[in-house]
């Protein structure tokens, strides 16, 4: 391997790189060890499969040469931040539709979990208690995606059998196969009808806290808020008040802190499902994702568009 040969870092996960792209020297990397080649030769970066960011941007500041960043996750601001802070243009790529499959099957967990009281159910069972209690069902109820990208369009497809009248929102007004997607500017309105509002939208300036004390308090009561997009899009101050009041349910895959502290009064909340942002993390996610790896880097070496562009 020469040491000036343009580098390509992908994932320890990798299979061999022996039928990539010709012309470009490979090397895995799984973020514990040390580098497995000069950073500043390197013009193509896949990172470990990690949600550590701390991780993942180790390198970045040394990677003189870089040109393209192919991220493993859909959501990207934290990336995108770290990138922004570099002295030159990166083109950086997501993963999106990637994880879509097994974020919306999460999301259907969630939702049915709390909404037929399954925690309630394991704590009963933990006390040996034998404790019958009326909770209610998904079938016919309303149901909100708000960010109605790729996850929320696999959601809407599970959700199909349990009859639910679905609604739709998203940055803009559009129509999608299924109907039409409602502008962000109509939520005041929308989350006031629904049974379970649904979060799938990444975080922009303009979706943190979108979901602050004023949206909540407009949701009917005894809703459920389910977050599978980022734990920055709800005001977390203001879902601790609903659901202590009792209004409100929740159930979380995101947090705000995250990873979530283990004296936050969240964990105790009542009403409140979390699972440690594991939606996307299935044996089925990562055959995908080096399918989408292999995609972009044959693009890279042809000088072709790169899919899924972010930022550059």
């Amino acid at each position: 391997m020469s040491a000036s040969s343009p580098q390509v870092w992908l994932p320890a996960h990798f299979a061999s790189p022996a039928d990539l792209p010709p012309g470009l020297d490979y090397a895995r990397w799984n973020g514990r060890s040390a580098f497995p080649s000069d950073p500043a030769e390197v013009v193509f970066y896949a990172p470990p499969l990690t949600q550590d960011i701390d991780v993942i941007s180790k390198p970045l500041h040394r990677m003189t040469r870089l040109r393209a960043v192919q991220a493993l996750s859909a959501g990207t601001d934290e990336l995108r931040a770290e990138l922004d802070r570099l002295p030159r243009p990166v083109t950086l790529c997501n993963a999106r539709g990637v994880p879509a499959p097994s974020t919306a099957e999460l999301a259907l967990t969630l939702i049915l979990a709390s909404l037929r009281g399954i925690p309630e159910s394991l704590r009963a069972q933990d006390r040996g208690a034998w404790s019958p209690r009326f909770f209610p069902s998904l079938y016919e109820r309303s149901v909100l995606i708000v960010g109605y990208g790729a996850v929320g369009s696999a959601l809407e497809d599970l959700l199909a059998p349990f009859g639910c009248a679905v609604t739709r929102v998203a940055s803009e007004e559009r129509d999608s196969r299924r109907g039409p997607v409602h502008s962000v500017t109509h939520l005041p309105r929308l989350v006031a009808d629904a049974d379970v509002v649904v979060l799938s939208l990444p975080l922009t300036p303009r979706t943190r806290r979108l979901f602050d004390a004023g949206l909540l308090a407009r949701m009917k009561d005894g809703a459920l808020l389910v977050n599978v997009s980022r734990g920055a899009v709800v005001d977390t101050d203001a879902l601790l008040k609903e659901a202590h009041d009792g209004r409100l349910r929740a159930a979380l895959d995101v947090t705000d802190p995250e990873p979530l502290p283990p004296a936050h009064p969240l964990w105790a909340a009542p009403g409140v499902l979390i699972t440690p942002h594991v939606g996307a993390f299935t044996p089925s996610l990562w055959p995908r994702l080096e399918a989408l790896v292999r995609r972009q880097l044959a693009r890279f070496a042809a000088g072709e568009e790169l899919e899924n562009v972010v930022s550059r």
